[in-house]
């Protein structure tokens, strides 16, 4: 079995160096990097040699990966346990082949529903669509929570060099303080509310809409909120019950999962504020990395490599997290998209077929961009106990060519961290170091060995052009495949989340205890306890 050819081979190997690996190969930098579309991912600061590599496209090979990719981009139903085609990739595909889902071409609707959606955004933009007050919409409120949320808001902040359209909010948690902070600084005769919930039901998202819709109405009038809202939602009789104009009403289909729908409706916030051509280039490069993941074989497949090196890291050596560390500031928002795509994706514990896992299933994922990161929690990841695999992101040139020293500090920082976690600091070097602040003796060692760095830990660093529309759609696409291929080999659906219902359906049972209008009978001594403890804290 490959699994255990992968395992036997890191045990013969546990003491390697990392660094010994480049004295080995002249020419492991350029051996063990992919190159995809104007982006470099090098994966040469870890411990994956030629062996391990091959075994890793063997594991790869033997999952199926590359038919089940066909089978997702031919419209197969490879979600199987919700019975539903995977078919995100048809948001950004431009035609003109058919992409069929029960003997059904769904591009025509995918392009006309995004015809839909710019000009609704071309509207607001250019003030063709106004207040019913007059004016015009100067603020647009997203509210939604998970896919409906993360990715618009990440890539709304990614994409803030190309705003030039109305001012965007995002609005997810039910704590009232979210909604009531970001309606506090608006004029409500000069916002849109968008109202992202494909059933119209999700709790936390209807909760806030419910909220806003009354600071609407109480201050521009019942009969004029309703032309304050549009809805990203399939649920059209919810819609028109909240008297939402079915022109702004966006629809999206059972192939499209939350955590992979930035590029349809759910999108539409981000159009607005940077414009239906910028929105078109970030479809581009998803599709440009769709492409590259479908035609491009073994180890220069970029979401492949990505995939496997994120395998051996937390299947076969056992790491249990991944930092992804973008030296962006706006990508700030990434970690956490990441984090959702990730884990809720990958982060089961039963196979396709319903049987216990025998690998470990998806990493800890978690991270902040850099700089900020090295004086928060860096400090773990050089000297801590825990190996933490980490994936650096950086870009060739920024935004503002008049900071351009400041660009290259942070380039310089970037590299700097993967160059120390590799090498670290020797106790020799460390103590020569000591020795030539003045320290001798016991002090001496002493102060050495805190300023001892293991090293020999494993990066990876994707470089990039430029943070551009379409680059960061390539990087949303290429960690999709990385998502979709890791759970290929680990026979896992990656398209469902089950493990969300459960905490739900117990919350709705709460409210009403929590209200006090029901008792606390049934509940577990300590659900009991806290509640009391609640209910006499909120006086």
């Amino acid at each position: 079995m490959v699994w255990d050819e992968l395992k036997v081979h890191r045990d013969d190997r546990v003491s390697l160096r990392i660094e010994s690996l480049f004295a080995d190969d002249p020419e492991r930098a350029q051996g063990f990097a992919v190159r995809a579309e104007g982006l470099l991912l090098d994966y040469s600061k870890t411990a994956i040699d030629e062996r391990a590599r091959d075994l890793l496209l063997a594991l790869a090979e033997s999952a199926g990966v590359a038919e089940r990719a066909q089978a997702m981009f031919a419209g197969e139903k490879i979600n199987q346990t919700e019975g539903r085609a995977v078919l995100h990739t048809a948001l950004r595909n431009p035609g003109p082949d058919p992409v069929l889902v029960d003997g059904e071409d769904v591009l025509p609707g995918v392009h006309q529903t995004l015809a839909r959606m710019e000009d609704f955004a071309e509207g607001l933009r250019s003030g063709r669509i106004r207040p019913p007050q007059g004016g015009r919409f100067t603020d647009v409120i997203n509210i939604g929570i998970g896919g409906s949320d993360l990715g618009p808001a990440m890539a709304t902040l990614a994409l803030a060099p190309y705003h030039d359209g109305p001012r965007l909010h995002y609005v997810s948690n039910v704590d009232g303080a979210h909604i009531h902070d970001t309606l506090e600084a608006l004029d409500p005769a000069s916002t849109l509310v968008i109202v992202a919930s494909k059933t119209f039901t999700t709790i936390e998202t209807m909760t806030n809409a419910a909220t806003a819709r009354d600071w609407l109405m109480r201050r521009v009038g019942a009969e004029n909120a309703g032309r304050h809202f549009a809805a990203l939602s399939s649920a059209t009789d919810k819609t028109a019950e909240w008297g939402i104009d079915p022109s702004r009403v966006f629809g999206f289909e059972d192939w499209v999962g939350g955590r992979y729908s930035l590029w349809g409706p759910i999108g539409l916030g981000l159009m607005i504020a940077v414009g239906p051509k910028h929105f078109r280039e970030m479809l581009a490069g998803g599709h440009a990395m769709d492409r590259h993941f479908r035609e491009t074989q073994g180890a220069a497949n970029m979401p492949v490599m990505l995939a496997l090196v994120g395998l051996w890291h937390h299947q076969v050596c056992g790491y249990p997290t991944r930092a992804v560390l973008p030296y962006e500031q706006r990508l700030a928002r990434l970690p956490a998209y990441l984090q959702q795509l990730e884990m809720e994706s990958n982060g089961k514990r039963v196979a396709m077929d319903g049987t216990t896992l025998d690998a470990a299933s998806g990493p800890v994922v978690w991270g902040e961009p850099g700089t900020n990161g090295q004086h928060a929690f860096y400090q773990l990841i050089h000297q801590g106990t825990q190996v933490v695999p980490c994936e650096f992101m950086i870009g060739a040139t920024g935004h503002e060519p008049d900071l351009a020293h400041q660009h290259r500090l942070l380039v310089a920082n970037c590299l700097a961290q993967s160059e120390a976690l590799m090498h670290g600091r020797s106790l020799d070097l460390a103590r020569a170091m000591m020795a030539e602040a003045g320290f001798s003796g016991d002090e001496l060692e002493r102060q050495a060995r805190h300023r001892v760095f293991p090293g020999n830990r494993p990066s990876t660093t994707l470089v990039y052009p430029k943070l551009t529309p379409f680059v960061l759609g390539q990087i949303i696409a290429l960690y999709e495949h990385r998502v979709f291929v890791e759970g290929v080999v680990l026979g896992i659906n990656s398209f469902d989340q089950w493990g969300v219902e459960l905490g739900k359906d117990l919350a709705r049972a709460l409210e009403p205890i929590i209200a006090g209008t029901q008792g606390t009978e049934g509940k577990d001594g300590s659900t009991a306890g806290l509640v009391a403890f609640i209910r006499a804290a909120g006086g």
